[in-house]
């Protein structure tokens, strides 16, 4: 049997030797740690995103409803734009229908018989180009009373027409796309008074 002893490493001839692992060095984070601090991040991100969402919604919606009010603006400038063209040149209308409310001799001139009938013309063209820009006469005689279309001049006792209608139109109304451009003068049929009982004054 050999006596010979191998002798112990050297850790100076090169041979290197792997440190044992320190168990006691702390890691930067311990697991629960970390995992608690990327939820919180997720959470916040979650957060932020649905923040940015609900704020994108919003302008849009705000842009939505910016151009619609963009379009009725337009559309109403549009439909009403000649409402104060339309003010004057109903006065001419009316200046028009009176001339023509004249009532003629059998016997009267030929050229003014001939104007007379020029004015009845001249109402037709009108009141065609009224309706082609949508303007609508009301002329409401024995209709009910509308206070929204209607205004009353006076109330009379009326056979005839029943009590809360129009008895006779003084001047006629006009409305511009269902707006009202001007009320019709109207005289209403007012209810009849109860008759008293004989012997009361």
């Amino acid at each position: 049997m050999s006596q010979y002893k191998e002798a112990p490493a050297d850790p100076a001839a090169g041979e290197s030797v792997a440190p044992a692992p320190d168990a006691g060095a702390p890691h930067d984070l311990e697991p629960g740690t970390e995992t608690q601090q990327l939820q919180a991040e997720l959470e916040k991100a979650r957060a932020e995103a649905a923040e940015n969402l609900d704020r994108f919604l919003r302008a849009r919606a705000e842009a939505e409803n910016m151009r619609k009010r963009a379009e009725l603006d337009v559309a109403a400038t549009r439909k009403f734009a000649i409402e104060r063209f339309a003010s004057e040149i109903i006065a001419v209308r009316d200046s028009l229908e009176l001339a023509r409310m004249v009532e003629l001799p059998k016997d009267s001139n030929p050229a003014v018989q001939k104007m007379h009938e020029g004015l009845d013309l001249t109402l037709k063209l009108l009141d065609d180009i009224f309706r082609k820009f949508g303007l609508t006469l009301i002329d409401p005689p024995g209709q009910k009373f509308d206070p929204e279309r209607h205004q009353a001049i006076s109330m009379v006792d009326s056979a005839e027409v029943p009590p809360g209608h129009v008895v006779n139109v003084v001047q006629k109304g006009f409305l511009l796309n269902d707006r009202l451009l001007r009320p019709a003068m109207v005289v209403v049929a007012r209810a009849a008074e109860p008759e008293k009982p004989a012997g009361q004054t």
